[in-house]
C-alpha cells in the first residue's frame, strides 16, 4: 500500500483536519512525502464524492461540494430521527466526564463512536475543542439549557456517576494490563 493510500485510510479513521507535520511523523517520512502524497490522493479523489481539503498546515477528507443539496437533505432526515440508545449512552458519557476525547469514548463503550459523535455535533448537543492536537468533545451550553442546568454539576447523581464512571475505567485498565 502507497504513502496516498495509507493517508487516506488515517484523514478516513480521525475524520477530523490533521496537522502535515503530525502526518509526518505517523508515517516517518518528511514533509516532502507527506506532500507529494497528498498531490496523489487529492488527484484520485477529484472525481469522486469525498475529497482532499489541504491549507497551509491541515489535510482532510471532506465531501464533495456537488453533494451539498443531497446531504443537506440527509442531514435533515437523520435530525428527524431519535438519537437511540448509542447517542444516549455517548450523551451522557460528555455529559458526566467531559471534556473528553473520542478515544476515551470508544473505550469507556467499547465500540468506535465516530458516527454517533458526528451526529450529535450536528444536532448541536455536543461541541468539539482541541487540546494538544486531541479533539476533546463537551456539552453545548445549549444542551444545558434545554435540561434547565446552569452547569454540569447539577445533573442528578452527578458525583455518583462520576465515581462509577472512573471505577469502570479503572476495572478497564486492570483488564487491558492483564490481557497484555
Amino acid at each position: 500500500m502507497d504513502l496516498s493510500q495509507k493517508l487516506e485510510g488515517v484523514l478516513f479513521y480521525k475524520a477530523t483536519p490533521m496537522k502535515k507535520s503530525a502526518l509526518a511523523k505517523v508515517f516517518e517520512v518528511t514533509s516532502e512525502d507527506i506532500q507529494n502524497a497528498s498531490a496523489v490522493l487529492k488527484d484520485r479523489l477529484s472525481h469522486g464524492g469525498v475529497r482532499l481539503l489541504e491549507t497551509d498546515n491541515d489535510l482532510q477528507l471532506v465531501t464533495a461540494p456537488e453533494l451539498d443539496g443531497l446531504l443537506e437533505g440527509v442531514r435533515k432526515e437523520e435530525l428527524k430521527r431519535d438519537i437511540g440508545k448509542a447517542g444516549a449512552e455517548t450523551l451522557a458519557i460528555v455529559l458526566y466526564k467531559g471534556p473528553i476525547s473520542r478515544a476515551e469514548i470508544d473505550r469507556i463503550r467499547g465500540v468506535n463512536s465516530s458516527f454517533i459523535l458526528r451526529n450529535l455535533l450536528i444536532r448541536g448537543l455536543v461541541e468539539r475543542g482541541a487540546e494538544k492536537n486531541v479533539s476533546l468533545f463537551s456539552v453545548t451550553p445549549t444542551l444545558l439549557a434545554h435540561l434547565g442546568l446552569t452547569n454540569k454539576m447539577e445533573l442528578p447523581n452527578y458525583a455518583v456517576v462520576l465515581d462509577s464512571l472512573e471505577k469502570f475505567e479503572a476495572d478497564q485498565k486492570v483488564e487491558d494490563e492483564q490481557t497484555l
